[in-house]
């Protein structure tokens, strides 16, 4: 094993239950279910690298008892992605240190008018998070571990897809270049965009991402970025072999 990799959050921008909406008694009753806003966390052999910075990032890390955050990834800015960056100053108040970053330059705007703080000069005893913004490179290595990104396209927006050895995070896609697909043939796992039954302009639907996944053939594919369409147990029944829905604490091996 080369690595590992958390599930932090599994569901949609909405979150699963969404406000406002009456469950059935016995969906909520299953905790897979309950879906936070989607994030990932690689944990290397050398730290730890946090893929997207979801509104419940503090509380996915706590459950996952992750106290320390090396580097993070953003992914694209919407807010289900970024609404938690502000939790990384307690990063910043352990380490004095900030917080390597790293994103498209497009995102790098949006993050500095979201988060415009963050990058202002404060008098002593008024703390917040510090952002090193940084160039996504096609490759680099953070915690010991090789990263791959590429760009895949999510609607009009781009994305960055994380590769680690055998093992591919793809969150919020409709689209992906022949070229990137190659990379993402035959891997051991595939962490794939399903964000609902109906046809999405944005994201892929259930139907367009099983049949990207059986086009892909990895060992195990999870769908992530999950709406409320989906009763994991029963869902899960249903899947062809080799393709599954992710939850919220599910730990993932990396290997080479």
């Amino acid at each position: 094993m080369i690595a590992e990799a958390i599930i932090l959050g599994s569901g949609t921008s909405n979150g699963v239950p969404t406000l406002g909406i009456d469950y059935p008694p016995d969906f909520l009753a299953n905790p897979k279910n309950h879906r936070t806003r989607p994030s990932l966390l690689l944990r290397g052999p050398q730290g730890n690298v946090l893929i997207d910075c979801a509104p419940e990032m503090r509380l996915q890390l706590i459950r996952e008892d992750i106290k320390q955050v090396d580097a993070v990834i953003i992914t694209h800015t919407h807010a289900d992605h970024i609404m938690g960056m502000d939790d990384l100053r307690s990063f910043y108040l352990r380490t004095k240190r900030d917080m390597p970053v790293y994103t498209l330059p497009r995102y790098q705007e949006d993050i500095r008018r979201v988060f415009n703080y963050a990058f202002q000069e404060f008098p002593p005893g008024v703390e917040v998070p510090r952002y090193d913004l940084r160039d996504a490179p096609d490759e680099l290595e953070l915690a010991g571990m090789q990263i791959r990104l590429r760009v895949v396209e999510h609607g009009p927006w781009p994305v960055l897809a994380v590769l680690v050895g055998r093992f591919a995070y793809v969150t919020d896609v409709k689209t992906i270049s022949p070229e990137v697909l190659v990379e993402l043939r035959g891997l051991d796992t595939l962490i794939l965009d399903a964000v609902r039954y109906r046809p999405h302009p944005n994201h892929l639907h259930f139907e367009a991402a099983v049949e990207l996944a059986l086009e892909l053939g990895a060992r195990q594919t999870y769908f992530t970025h999950l709406s409320h369409d989906y009763d994991h147990d029963i869902v899960n029944a249903e899947l062809p072999p080799g393709i599954a829905l992710a939850y919220d604490g599910l730990h993932i091996q990396i290997d080479g």
